[in-house]
């Protein structure tokens, strides 16, 4: 087999959450793009709908789903209609998170639980519903997307910070429950430059972001997208419980704080 040959996902079914736009989008087409069929998934259908549109106009199968990760009832029905079209799931990317900065002292648990929920126990719970599938398919990849601040000591990231920070340790030891049979690994997004993020960045923090940064400019979706093709594919078949940092080579904080 050629080198190449080893990043294929012929005859592969995944379920991208965040699949609306920015990561989530770019690792959904991507995955299309090396031959597998996918179920995007996000709150907002019109977005997950032109993602699948786009999907099959590369000639894979493609399904949208109106999905709240924090709702477990709706991780249910996303797993169905996984098994419903494709008859099979044999990748899982957990995507969908996030949260903006907090004040510890003003925080409340609920909303401290809120964030745990929203970046944490909905990939725990999705990964629990997907793996039984995996594994009747004779194998698979689940797929974390943490972040910088998951190892980053900075002011107003409790909550998010803490959160990631879960995410990167269950992943490592999801992998030892689930090995040799489906591989678990993450990916540690730096400051990706996505609709989100160019809506709050103004011109003096992004030449902050960009200075703290040793590439010298912000990532973009597609940098992602191409380490979560690798962590999917054969060819990282000897891979798991890793966290691949794709931070523009960043190691220490990149956010002014």
């Amino acid at each position: 087999m050629k080198i190449l040959d080893t990043f294929r996902l012929d005859g592969q079914a995944a379920i991208v959450t965040g699949a609306g736009r920015g990561i989530g989008q770019a690792i959904a087409l991507a995955y299309a793009e090396a031959g597998a069929d996918v179920v995007c998934a996000a709150r907002t259908l019109s977005e997950v709908e032109a993602t699948a549109a786009r999907i099959r106009a590369l000639g894979r199968r493609a399904v949208a789903v109106s999905c709240d990760v924090t709702n477990f009832g709706q991780l249910g029905r996303l797993v169905d209609a996984a098994m419903t079209n494709f008859d099979r799931i044999t990748h899982l990317v957990n995507n969908a998170g996030g949260t903006g900065p907090n004040d510890p002292l003003t925080t409340t648990p609920e909303t401290f639980e809120n964030v745990l929920r929203f970046n944490l126990t909905s990939a725990c719970e999705l990964t629990r519903l997907c793996v039984p599938y995996m594994r009747e398919s004779g194998g698979g990849n689940v797929l974390n997307i943490t972040s910088v601040a998951a190892r980053y000591a900075q002011r107003h990231f409790s909550a998010y910070g803490t959160a990631k920070a879960a995410l990167t340790q269950l992943t490592r030891l999801l992998a030892q429950d689930f090995a040799p049979i489906v591989r678990v690994n993450a990916v540690s997004p730096g400051p990706i430059l996505t609709d989100s993020l160019a809506g709050v960045l103004t011109g003096d923090m992004r030449q902050g972001m960009e200075h703290n940064t040793p590439m010298k400019c912000l990532g973009e979706p597609r940098d992602i997208a191409a380490a979560a093709l690798y962590l999917a594919s054969p060819a990282s078949r000897w891979v798991t419980g890793k966290i691949i940092e794709v931070d523009g080579g960043a190691d220490s904080t990149v956010w002014p704080g």
